[in-house]
Formats: structure tokens, C-alpha cells, sequence
């Protein structure tokens, strides 16, 4: 197994809170009807972010956005090399998707595929009026078609270095840092 350093600090706490508000605004603004919504975040740290931006929502506009919970693990298209036993989390979507504008929560953005995956799993719970993708960062490096619609931060990276979300909710406190693989 490949081992990393830490090697620049990306996000501060205040750094995240203040991005996170900013995406509630900024999809409040695209999406005017927000009753509409559905926030759907991706295992492991996706889930937390969009509870956050839940209560972002709530505080704002007094609505509660419907929350699901996806895990993607099934549905890789790596998932013999991931693990012989793979661990499946919780996926719960909390309501019917058709006409709905599901908002696809995750922490980074890298190659694609992770969102690749999501998006098969979605529809096989309905067929949405629109996905629209929100990361916390982008950092780069598509293997796929895919773009995100919301953007926290776009941070430019090597292959050899990792971007780590760090949250309060299972790290113990919140931060974005970027680590480079050990020689």
C-alpha cells in the first residue's frame, strides 16, 4: 500500500464553512424552485457535506431539502481491484426522483469516476429531471466527460498527490489537504 505525506494545507475550518455557504447560494440562485430538490451525497464524506448544506438551506430559506445517502461500491467499475470483500454503506433515497432536481454531493473530483458510478445508480432509482454535480474540490485530472455544475475550490494537482477532506463529523476537525506519495 502506497504511503503519503502531508503537504499543503488547502482549507482551513472557516475556509470550508464560508465555501459551503457559498454553494447553498449558488444553488438557491440556479434553482429557484427548490422544493424541487433533492440533495444526494455520495459515501463517505459527500454524506456529511450535504447535511451541512441542508442546514445551510434550512437557515436561509426555511425549506428542508429532501437528504439521500448513496454508496457507490456496487456500481465501480474498479470493484475487484478496490477489495475481495468489499465494504457496501448505506444508500437511502428519501423520496421519489422522477421531476426532481437531484443535487449530487461529493468531496472531490478527480477522475470521474466515482460520479460515473453515481449516476448509474440514480437511475436506477427513477429517472430525474436533472442531476446537477456539487463538489467541495476539483482537482483535476478527467478520465471522463464529467464536470462539476458547483465548485468549492479548484485545485491543481500531480497524480502522485492526493486531496483529503477532512471532517469534524469523523476526523475530528475540518480541513482540506493535499499529500504526496512517499518515494
Amino acid at each position: 500500500m502506497d504511503t503519503y505525506k502531508e503537504k499543503t494545507p488547502l482549507l482551513s475550518d472557516a475556509d470550508i464553512k464560508r465555501i459551503l455557504l457559498r454553494l447553498a447560494h449558488q444553488v438557491l440562485e440556479k434553482n429557484t424552485h427548490a422544493e424541487q430538490l433533492v440533495f444526494i451525497g455520495i459515501q463517505t464524506r459527500g454524506v456529511y457535506l450535504a447535511q451541512r448544506l441542508q442546514k445551510i438551506v434550512k437557515e436561509l430559506e426555511g425549506i428542508e431539502i429532501p437528504l439521500g445517502i448513496l454508496d457507490i461500491t456496487l456500481y465501480r467499475d474498479d470493484l475487484t481491484t478496490v477489495s475481495e470483500v468489499p465494504l457496501v454503506k448505506e444508500t437511502k433515497i428519501p423520496c421519489d426522483l422522477k421531476n426532481r432536481i437531484v443535487i449530487l454531493i461529493d468531496d472531490v473530483l478527480f477522475t470521474g469516476r466515482t460520479i460515473r458510478a453515481a449516476l448509474d445508480e440514480i437511475m436506477d432509482f427513477g429517472r430525474p429531471h436533472r442531476i446537477e454535480l456539487l463538489v467541495l474540490i476539483d482537482r483535476g485530472h478527467r478520465e471522463l466527460p464529467i464536470r462539476a455544475d458547483f465548485v468549492g475550490k479548484n485545485i491543481p494537482t500531480a497524480k502522485n498527490e492526493l486531496v483529503e477532506i477532512r471532517l469534524k463529523e469523523i476526523d475530528g476537525k475540518d480541513e482540506a489537504v493535499i499529500l504526496r506519495k512517499k518515494r
